[in-house]
């Protein structure tokens, strides 16, 4: 199977995806009843952005453009991989680049996303049964030539000793900025409210701190940010939220007033679930150090010159975790 019948059969997959049929429908609810922050919507957010941006028959031979050579002369390797799941789907990119460079998949699922994958890996069967003996879910990995694992901080502690042999990419906690500049418009900051609500913010490309101008008007934060109150509609958000306000209120720690996030002045990269940490800049220059301190632990920053308001959790085939190019690092 060459690479250009491999193209073919993931834009067919794509093609699946975005006709959304009933069986389709049914495993996204299945999801959701089994884990409830993967809701209806943002399943079907994450379905149509794998489909646009990762199966698209164009987008995918322009990608694989770079790496065609070593494609062809690639020698077959089995791949492991432990999957994350704080949002739907999040391993997607990975296992892309594992199977359409010919390698073959051992895959650990996470608990919290152990419906979606299996299924698309049902259909991409379907399209062609060869993917059979490329695609393997296991509990126990092992007789691998490589992995790829991901997890929290102190989980990667331990994939790093018993993975250490091997050759590996650990990938940790990463958090996303955002940089408001002051000269944004109400439809800037609507935008910027997916980068921070999207997937309820569980994912590394979610805006967990934000950077203000000194002075700067924080009506126009909830002005801009009102569409996306409907995260109260959610019932484990809000107990995310009530908590950590009742904490934030017993401390005395002033927070803006927003109904739907707790937005508090702090320092730190990483914010918790229903938490937006806000910090004032005089010089642009003050950011830069952050960014330049902090490098190791952002996975992407949002606002004029990086990442377009709203595109954070639209990432596109040449965008990876931890600007580790996964590719390279499985044609290696």
């Amino acid at each position: 199977m060459n690479l250009k019948q491999r193209i073919s059969d993931f834009a067919a997959l794509g093609d699946y995806i975005l006709q959304n049929e009933a069986d389709l429908e049914h495993i996204t609810h299945k999801a959701f009843v089994h884990n409830n922050w993967f809701t209806i919507e943002n399943t079907q957010k994450a379905l149509n952005n794998i489909a646009q941006e990762y199966l698209n028959k164009e987008k995918l031979e322009h990608w694989l453009q770079r790496y065609n050579e070593k494609i062809e002369s690639n020698t077959m390797r089995t791949i492991a991989m432990v999957a994350a799941g704080n949002i739907p789907m999040v391993a997607f990119h990975d296992i892309l680049c594992i199977l359409i460079s010919g390698n073959k998949l051992q895959l650990k699922l996470s608990e919290k996303d152990k419906f979606l994958l299996p299924f698309l890996f049902d259909k991409l069967i379907a399209i062609n049964p060869v993917y059979l003996d490329y695609i393997e879910i296991k509990e126990r990995l092992e007789n691998f030539d490589a992995i790829i694992a991901t997890g929290s901080n102190n989980t990667a502690k331990y994939f790093e000793h018993y993975f250490g042999k091997y050759k590996n990419i650990i990938r940790k906690n990463r958090n996303s900025i955002a940089i408001i500049t002051g000269k944004e418009s109400k439809q800037d900051v609507e935008n910027l409210g997916h980068d921070i609500f999207d997937y309820f913010g569980l994912g590394c490309r979610n805006v967990s701190k934000l950077f203000v101008p000194k002075n700067y008007d924080v009506t126009k934060l909830k002005n801009g940010l009102e569409p996306h109150k409907t995260v109260m509609q959610h019932t484990s958000y809000m107990n995310n939220l009530d908590y950590q306000r009742t904490i934030y209120l017993m401390n005395q720690i002033p927070l803006v007033d927003i109904d739907f996030i707790n937005i508090v002045e702090n320092r730190s990269l990483q914010s918790p679930i229903s938490c937006l940490h806000l910090e004032y800049y005089e010089t642009i220059d003050e950011v830069n150090n952050f960014i330049i301190d902090e490098q190791n632990n952002i996975q992407c920053i949002i606002g004029k010159d990086y990442i377009p308001f709203g595109k954070s959790q639209q990432p596109t085939l040449s965008e990876y975790a931890d600007n580790i190019d996964t590719m390279q690092f499985i044609l290696n």
